[in-house]
């Protein structure tokens, strides 16, 4: 039994690994192989009666180690000075006020339709809300510069914005002044937590001579994600600072105090890390995504109870994000379609306090909203003419 398990694991990564290949040709998103593999394995296991524990436990595990790996890829890739400010100022823009925007209105329909107090409204529809970088990232990274830069701030910067407003509502009985004055102590502290943790990580990358020094660097990333989460930190800010600042290396030379982390040589071990991290992120969010189609039930995904509602979900979030690219300039293709729905969601959803859950989000809800929002990605980046001419102009003389 135990070979057969390894065997099929293999095989299912194997495949996983054939759909990222082919991804740039046939314009599908991995994401949405993987979920229709894992559903078809599934489905398989019923047919010939074959008895599988249960794996729900395992999705959050698997979606906190993928979204801390993909984002710090993202961020590892992406260049930080001065003509970006216009880029990261857009992208926060877009991804602060469509998440807001969309929040606030699915919030209003929970309250005013189905008779729901618009706090516990908003906790629940705050993880639709969140596009996710797990599925936006990998997703156009066969695209030009300029659209791939804006979709991995955008998308970065959505999952930490959408944990943020997440926590303050949920761990927060009364909103007032002081919710606002811990908020925003939080951030500092997140903040002064990154900085140390950053210098602290990149001391040890270029000091350690040990055959073994990127799997302790990578578990530290974990441990200090997990800890600063347990006290309901942004956590995900961390991880987006450290990718930045090893990532760019050359831009803070000129600082006297980055000689003490000796640059040329952690300029070297950057390298070797960044290609850990890319090998790593595949295979955990591939695992994520099979998983994840695996515990998908047929009946959640055709279930019309939640059809109408995950519609206009999809409809609300075209609309406010077409909207906002005009506002701020930018174009509309590719950029409106890959808002896609996915691991943060997940992550989200499940972290929903029970007191707070209500029945009209459901499972059946969020997988349609993932499902139908990665479909419609698929059909934009697959009439894209070509990535070319589909790029983003210089944002730096562009002002909303």
């Amino acid at each position: 039994m135990t070979t057969a398990i390894i065997i099929s694991i293999c095989i299912l990564l194997i495949i996983a690994y054939v759909f990222d290949l082919t991804a740039s040709k046939t314009k599908i998103p991995s994401v949405i192989l993987l979920l229709l593999l894992g559903w078809g394995v599934r489905q398989l296991t019923n047919l010939f009666s074959i008895e599988i524990p249960d794996l729900n436990a395992l999705l959050p595990a698997f979606g906190t180690i993928g979204l801390i790996l993909i984002v710090l890829e993202g961020s590892l890739e992406l260049e930080f000075n001065r003509s970006k400010f216009s880029v990261l100022r857009k992208s926060f823009a877009v991804a602060l006020l469509s998440l807001v925007a969309l929040a606030f209105v699915l919030a209003y329909i929970l309250h005013y339709y189905y008779g729901h107090s618009f706090k516990t409204a908003l906790i629940n529809v705050i993880p639709l809300c969140v596009i996710s970088s797990a599925v936006a990232i990998p997703s156009v990274k066969n695209q030009i510069a300029s659209s791939k830069e804006f979709i991995v701030y955008e998308s970065s910067l959505s999952d930490i914005i959408g944990i943020l407003f997440f926590n303050f509502m949920a761990f927060n009985e009364t909103i007032n002044a002081s919710s606002f004055g811990y908020f925003g102590l939080d951030l500092l502290i997140m903040l002064i937590i990154s900085f140390i943790a950053t210098i602290g990580l990149s001391f040890l990358l270029s000091r350690i001579d040990h055959h073994i020094k990127f799997a302790p660097i990578v578990v530290l990333i974990i441990l200090i994600y997990e800890i600063s989460k347990i006290y309901h930190l942004p956590a995900l800010l961390f991880i987006l600072l450290f990718g930045l600042f090893l990532g760019n290396l050359d831009e803070l030379k000129r600082f006297k105090w980055i000689d003490k982390l000796k640059p040329a040589i952690l300029d070297k071990e950057v390298h070797k890390f960044s290609e850990l991290v890319v090998e790593g992120t595949f295979l955990v969010r591939a695992s994520f995504f099979l998983l994840f189609g695996f515990l998908i039930k047929t009946s959640e995904i055709i279930n019309p109870d939640t059809l109408l509602l995950a519609l206009f979900t999809i409809a609300a979030i075209m609309l406010i994000r077409y909207l906002l690219l005009k506002l701020f300039r930018l174009p509309v293709n590719p950029l409106l379609f890959i808002a896609p729905r996915g691991l943060i969601t997940i992550l989200l959803f499940v972290s929903i306090p029970p007191e707070s859950v209500i029945s009209d989000v459901n499972k059946s809800l969020i997988i349609q909203v993932i499902i139908i929002s990665a479909l419609l990605m698929m059909i934009g980046l697959m009439f894209i003419k070509s990535s070319k001419t589909a790029s983003i102009p210089d944002v730096s003389e562009i002002t909303p």
